[in-house]
């Protein structure tokens, strides 16, 4: 088990019983109900919205032969990698690059930028000038930008959106 752990460590469990079950042709939903468990938490937690626990971990590891603990272990592992990463200085962006009235609808001193990253990339990306878009690109990259930006946004700026990914990021929308 310490070899896979190594391999694994900070790895959220529910992306590895993701693989498991696709490894072993299981639907979800279907594995769920064998272990006694709703369909949804099984969900929530391949998804990573959700936390193992002991209980469900020990009936995930029986039905599937893996070793006692092991889920489990992940679980604390990746708990350890997300305090740190929230620990790290570099969780708030340059925030003398932000105009507060960017963010007029709520106190600009408590916006936590990584579990609002959706609001604050797509408010930029609407709303922002160049340092306050260049200053978000830094700070969560392209990648997750692309991932997290509404493109579907009917607000009356959703072509700013259009544009600023254009010119920054160099995609067309």
């Amino acid at each position: 088990m310490n070899a896979t752990i190594e391999i694994l460590k900070g790895l959220h469990p529910g992306l590895f019983l993701q693989r498991e079950l696709k490894k072993r042709k299981l639907r979800s939903g279907h594995f769920a109900e064998s272990i006694g468990e709703h369909p949804q938490t099984l969900s929530a937690i391949i998804r990573g919205r959700r936390s193992m626990n002991i209980p469900l971990s020990l009936r995930i590891e029986r039905a599937l032969g893996l070793e006692e603990g092991f889920l489990m272990t992940l679980q604390v592992h990746y708990d350890i990698s997300e305090e740190k990463r929230r620990l790290s200085t570099n969780n708030r962006p340059d925030c003398s690059k932000f105009r507060s009235t960017l963010f007029w609808d709520t106190s600009f001193e408590h916006i936590d930028f990584i579990a609002h990253k959706r609001y604050v990339i797509n408010r930029i990306f609407e709303r922002g000038t160049e340092e306050e878009i260049l200053e978000t690109i830094r700070f969560y990259g392209k990648d997750t930008i692309l991932a997290t930006i509404d493109f579907a946004a009917t607000s009356p700026f959703a072509e700013n959106i259009k544009q600023n990914l254009k010119a920054y990021l160099e995609y067309e929308a």
